[in-house]
């Protein structure tokens, strides 16, 4: 199967609100996931890049939907949930840009929800994967900081997480933005999802 040349990774754009969001014209992939997950750290891992990606130690920094070119397939970025010291406005306004994307007609090839594998399901995961489920939307569970864990609780953790997102373990990988572990399986999971 043909490879995505992730060195060919660029931003290209970010939006504040659906309506400036461009109709889609290639596979997609989003990635969606709590404010503290790691989704900029797991995303420069997957692009080769350091900082393509802008990593925040303040959780919540994306606040915009931002959109990467990565050889011909649009990787989304949506703002992360939950946890972010935002005000009740911004926080509305980052759920209805979730929420609106995701009713837009486009191609959803793969959407990628991060959890973090080092605590139990939150509520906040449990409904992202539960509306991808109902939508009947392609998606794979990404556990996240799997470095944080030796191999064991890392295993005894996607299993725990599996039953309570009620997930099939097959549809998660387990991943670590400092070691690269499960990137090589992610990067394939994308290939067949986009091309």
């Amino acid at each position: 199967m043909a490879a995505i040349n992730y060195q060919l990774a660029r931003f290209e754009a970010s939006y504040g609100t659906v309506e400036s969001i461009p109709e889609p014209t290639q596979p997609e992939v989003s990635v969606a996931g709590r404010s503290n997950v790691g989704k900029s750290s797991l995303l420069n891992k997957l692009f080769g890049r350091k900082n393509l990606v802008k990593v925040s130690s303040t959780p919540g920094k994306t606040c915009n939907v931002n959109f990467f070119d990565v050889d011909g397939i649009t990787f989304v970025d949506l703002p992360g949930y939950g946890f972010a010291r935002v005000s009740k406005a911004e926080k509305d306004r980052w759920s209805d840009l979730i929420g609106g994307y995701f009713e837009l007609e486009r191609s959803f090839n793969l959407v990628l929800s991060l959890v973090d594998i080092r605590h139990e399901a939150q509520k906040l995961d449990r409904q992202m994967i539960a509306f991808l489920q109902d939508a009947g939307l392609p998606y794979l569970v990404v556990l996240t900081k799997g470095d944080k864990l030796s191999r064991n609780k890392q295993n005894a953790q996607a299993a725990l997480l599996s039953k309570q997102l009620e997930v099939p373990r097959d549809q998660m990988i387990i991943t670590s933005s400092e070691t690269g572990q499960g990137i090589d399986e992610l990067k394939s999971r994308i290939a067949e999802a986009c091309l």
